[in-house]
This record gives C-alpha cells, sequence and structure tokens, in this order.
C-alpha cells in the first residue's frame, strides 16, 4: 500500500518540466501569504510512495530566475508535509574537468542576486538560521550515490555561484568567479536553499552542467540553445537518478536541516504579533505554545 504522506518533493529546472512515471496524480493549488506557486503542483504515487513535483519555471517555462515566487513554492510544499526537496537545475562549468553532460551535487554557494525575497521572517519575527552548509549532507549523498548508479559522470562537492540573470556573465565575471573558487555557476538555487532551511526541509541540487559558461578559451560560450539542447540529452539521466535517490530517502531523519529553528529564533514569541504567526504557522507551528503545527489549508485539487 502507498504511503499517502507527501514527504519529499522535486522541483524541476529548464528541461525538467515534468516528473515521469507517477500514478494517481493530482493537480494542487495551494494558497500561501505570498501568492500562487510557479505552476501546480502535481502530486503522485511513484514506486509507493507518494511524491509532489513542481516546475520551477511553470509550464513552458514562463517565468524567469528572478521571478520564481521561492516564498510561495516553499511554503506550499512546508504545507503539504514535504520533508525532503530535490532541486534538478541546468548549470555552467567554471572547471576544465566538469565537462557538459556530467553531473554536480554542490556543498557550497555564493551569493550573487540582488533584491530576491529571501526569507520568510520580519514583521515582528527575527530568526537567523545557521546556513555555513546550505545543503543537506545526507540527502546530498544519497543524491551522489543514486546519480553515480544510474550511469552519469559525478562531481560530489562544488561550490555554486548564483547571479540574477537572465544575461549570462561577462568573460571579467565569469573569469573572477574562478578565482574565487567557483566550481559551477546557476540562476535558481538561491533563495531556495535559505528558504527550504528556513522551513526546516532537507534540500540538495542535482545540478546538470550544460556548458562552460564564457570563460573557456576553446569552447563555445554558452547559449540558452545550448542549454537546452545539452539538458535535454540528459534529462532521462537526471529522472533516473531522482526516482532511486526518492526511493532510498530516510524514515527518520537524523540531521540538523529537521530542527534548523530550535536555536536560531531570537524573538520573544509572546510579543510576535498574531499575523505573523498565522502567515508562518506551517513553518513555526512547533515551536509556538500548543504547537500550532500549521493552519487550515486551503488546497484546490483537478
Amino acid at each position: 500500500m502507498a504511503d499517502q504522506r507527501i514527504r519529499a518533493a522535486v522541483i524541476g529546472g529548464s528541461g525538467f518540466y515534468q516528473m515521469d512515471g507517477l500514478s494517481d496524480t493530482e493537480e494542487l493549488r495551494i494558497d500561501t501569504p505570498y501568492g500562487p506557486t510557479s505552476d501546480v503542483i502535481v502530486a503522485g504515487t511513484l514506486d509507493g510512495r507518494r511524491i509532489a513535483f513542481l516546475p520551477r519555471h511553470g509550464a513552458g517555462h514562463r517565468i524567469l530566475p528572478s521571478e520564481i515566487p521561492v516564498r510561495a513554492n516553499i511554503h506550499a510544499l512546508k504545507q503539504l508535509g514535504v520533508e525532503f526537496i530535490i532541486s534538478v537545475s541546468a548549470i555552467g562549468s567554471l572547471r576544465e574537468e566538469i565537462e557538459p553532460l556530467h553531473m554536480v551535487i554542490p556543498d557550497q554557494l555564493i551569493d550573487r542576486t540582488r533584491g530576491r525575497a529571501s526569507t520568510f521572517f520580519g514583521d515582528g519575527l527575527a530568526a537567523h538560521i545557521g546556513f555555513a552548509d546550505p545543503f543537506c549532507p545526507n540527502l546530498r549523498e544519497t543524491l551522489s550515490g543514486c546519480t553515480r548508479q544510474s550511469g552519469a559522470v559525478v562531481h560530489e562537492a562544488g561550490t555554486m555561484v548564483v547571479i540574477d540573470g537572465p544575461a549570462f556573465s561577462t568573460r571579467a565575471e565569469s573569469n573572477l568567479y574562478r578565482s574565487w573558487g567557483g566550481t559551477v555557476i546557476g540562476m535558481t538555487a538561491l533563495p531556495e536553499a535559505k528558504l527550504a532551511r528556513e522551513a526546516e526541509i532537507c534540500y540538495a541540487v542535482l545540478a546538470c552542467s550544460t556548458d562552460y559558461d564564457v570563460w573557456h578559451d576553446t569552447e563555445a560560450d554558452v547559449t540558452a540553445d545550448m542549454i537546452v539542447a545539452n539538458l535535454m540529452r540528459n534529462v532521462e539521466t537526471s529522472r533516473r537518478a531522482v526516482r532511486l535517490a526518492l526511493s532510498r530517502l530516510s524514515a527518520v531523519r537524523d540531521c540538523t536541516c529537521a530542527d534548523a529553528l530550535r536555536d536560531a529564533i531570537v524573538t520573544n514569541l509572546d510579543l510576535v504579533p498574531g499575523e505573523t504567526k498565522v502567515r508562518l504557522a506551517p513553518i513555526i507551528g512547533k515551536y509556538l505554545p500548543g504547537r500550532q503545527a500549521g493552519v487550515p489549508q486551503k488546497v484546490t485539487t483537478t
């Protein structure tokens, strides 16, 4: 019998617009304090487990990286009870050894975005999460092993530089990021990773290398067509890796992600405005008096 809890979600990036193999599917439209999600969330059964899938850029890839409603996406997945998020993302390589079509499981981030809403907190509630290691180490380990088992060349660590886009880097910027120790470059892992940590959700990225950005002397400069073409070549490998990783998620989380807010909230909760408590109840509920673990969801299924 399938486990009816939705413990895991996949956020698909460029080229990864659907999760194959799902049965008993339903489309969920979930109200959030931050507006609608990027698209409907598709819930379905995969290998006996209920999972959720969300296309980050919406159907037809109509949302720019800086326009993604990340707070709505993460808040909605938290409402569903999601504990694990696997993010699939196209990235450019900043290292010779990371060739197009290779996979990378990054372990660090450098934030070069500006103006993106990157926290759930404020409005009378201050919290400061630990973010020294921005990806869940346990989920990264599972994803690395499953990606290798799926036949891909895998780089098990690396520093991802996240830029706003939608334009690609200048050549000077690309070489600057290399001098900083950057391994790959993308546009969407932030603020996703920060918000997932605030929501106490384990988060890791399966990064699909599609190009050498613009630093390489002998390789062609990155183009949108190049990214899509190479990502489509790798999409089946990505799906196999993700499906295998979903089947191997731990029944019990023993990482620090699960209690990331325990020592992060600095405001006396008695002083937090009621509307802020309601807005953040799915996220901070277990820390509120009476363990208000959530608010009534308004979920529309189709």
